[in-house]
């Protein structure tokens, strides 16, 4: 698998990368010695901060700290220019597509994308149909996974719309490189990633109900058992707003108050954390203890805004994924700048038989899966997972698609034995407010075990730096 993978460092004949031959340098001057001891040093200080992330179903302890990889991952500032440009037209077209299919529909209208796989949707909120949402954004906080084949070319691989997490790593991550490392960035353009939450409060409270002037945010979190929970914090004490549970909120005469020591206070956005479905038991799912009584009704009269809208996740549905391409050239009338995955759609009995019959080639996910988990990886699979799948595939075939496996690129990381290949992938921040504006790289995941293409942070994936340079 890894013979065939993009080195990001070192290209086929030996040669280091025009971008990352300052940092090469660097590496082979450095003591390893002293690299070791950096990452004892990191180690200890995210145990310090309590950067941690919670690993459901583990008797081992839930909370587990996510492994951070000292070699950053370096991006050139052609190469982003084009993937900023791709992430920007993508996620405006996906707002579109939201817009549309709660309200007038002509996409389906039009034929673009069968009706049935949308409103036939476990994501698709019916209950969303014919409302309005400040200046039509519904994802305002997108994170977009980026991956990078064998040629160098890079690929969205799945589009997270619904309540994207890790922001809070890739903050710590470069606040952790400076820290260690200062040398590194005295002598080197590396673009900013620290005014995230600026940019992210800006946004939230440019889509505040009409007519505030200065709407009153807060983060919205299930609470401290969440596996995100740290991030949850960790955004609402940047951004110097309130993190508030469930019983922490009140809905009197469609209006969101904050229990407050002086009295309740109106909240005019919330940025939550929460599912759709635990966001209100009077709309949702009646058991949802997480929830605030009366909140859909609120956001309906158009009282309070919930970043991101509810029914978003009918958009980053796997099942939709392969309709984006043709969204983009719908509603905005260009072609895609960064391409999918090619995806067979298993509901087809065309794709279906492809499928079956190249299973060993192939990954299969679960439409609604997430997290890594629900998936086959064909060439790291056993004849009896295959044949475990190909049963779960004939059963329900539009619960499932496939796609070819790609040989992720490559980025050296410090492993056991030394500086090792590891596969990586990219998933960058992408908001929606008053404009669309995104922070330079993102957050770059790493499957550590040794030839493992599987990079989520559930799964024993680690993070790394992401360097832009200017």
């Amino acid at each position: 698998m890894s013979a065939a993978a993009y080195d990001e460092m070192t290209a086929a004949d030996g040669a280091i990368r025009p971008h990352y031959r300052a940092f090469a340098d660097w590496l082979e001057r450095t003591d390893k010695a002293r690299i070791a001891q950096k990452r004892d040093e990191a180690e200890r200080a995210f145990h310090r901060v309590g950067i941690t992330f919670a690993v459901y179903g583990e008797d081992a302890g839930t909370e587990r700290l996510i492994p951070f990889d000292l070699v950053p991952r370096i991006i050139s500032a052609d190469e982003w220019a084009l993937l900023e440009r791709g992430l920007k037209q993508r996620v405006r077209a996906l707002n579109l597509f939201l817009a549309d299919v709660y309200h007038d529909q002509r996409i389906l209208k039009a034929g673009a994308i069968p009706a049935d796989r949308v409103l036939g949707n476990a994501q698709y909120r019916r209950e969303m149909a014919g409302v309005d949402v400040p200046g039509g954004i519904y994802a305002h906080i997108a994170g977009v996974d980026i991956v990078r084949a064998g040629a160098g070319e890079y690929y969205v691989l799945e589009d997270n719309l619904r309540v994207p997490s890790g922001v809070s790593y890739m903050l710590e991550n470069r606040k952790m490189m400076m820290r260690l490392f200062p040398e590194l960035f005295a002598t080197r353009s590396i673009l900013p990633v620290h005014h995230y939450p600026d940019l992210l409060l800006e946004n939230l409270r440019a889509v505040g109900p009409k007519g505030e002037e200065s709407p009153t945010v807060a983060v919205l979190t299930p609470g401290a058992y969440n596996s995100a929970y740290f991030e949850h914090a960790f955004l609402a004490q940047q951004m110097g707003v309130d993190l508030v549970e469930g019983p922490d909120l009140m809905v009197q005469n469609d209006t969101v108050y904050m229990r407050t020591t002086r009295g309740p206070r109106r909240v005019h956005v919330i940025y939550r954390r929460v599912d759709d479905d635990f966001l209100d038991p009077l709309a949702f799912r009646r058991d949802s203890m997480l929830g605030v009584p009366g909140l859909f009704a609120a956001y309906r009269a158009g009282r309070v805004t919930l970043a991101n809208a509810i029914g978003t996740g009918v958009a980053d549905d796997k099942s939709i994924y392969p309709y984006v391409p043709d969204m983009i050239r719908y509603y905005l009338a260009e072609e895609p700048i960064l391409n999918n995955v090619p995806t067979y759609m298993l509901y087809k009995p065309q794709d279906r038989d492809y499928a079956l019959a190249h299973l060993s080639d192939l990954v299969v996910k679960e439409v609604h899966g997430a997290g890594g988990y629900g998936m086959l990886v064909g060439p790291t699979s056993t004849a009896e997972e295959r044949e475990a799948f190909r049963a779960r595939i004939l059963a329900a075939p539009d619960k499932y698609i496939a796609q070819p496996t790609l040989a992720l690129s490559t980025c050296p990381t410090f492993v056991g034995a030394g500086v090792a290949p590891r596969h990586i992938d990219l998933r960058p921040y992408v908001l929606s407010g008053a404009d669309i504006d995104l922070v330079p790289g993102g957050l770059t995941r790493v499957a550590l075990r040794e030839g493992s293409l599987v990079v989520n942070s559930s799964q024993g994936g680690g993070t790394k730096d992401t360097w832009v340079l200017a």
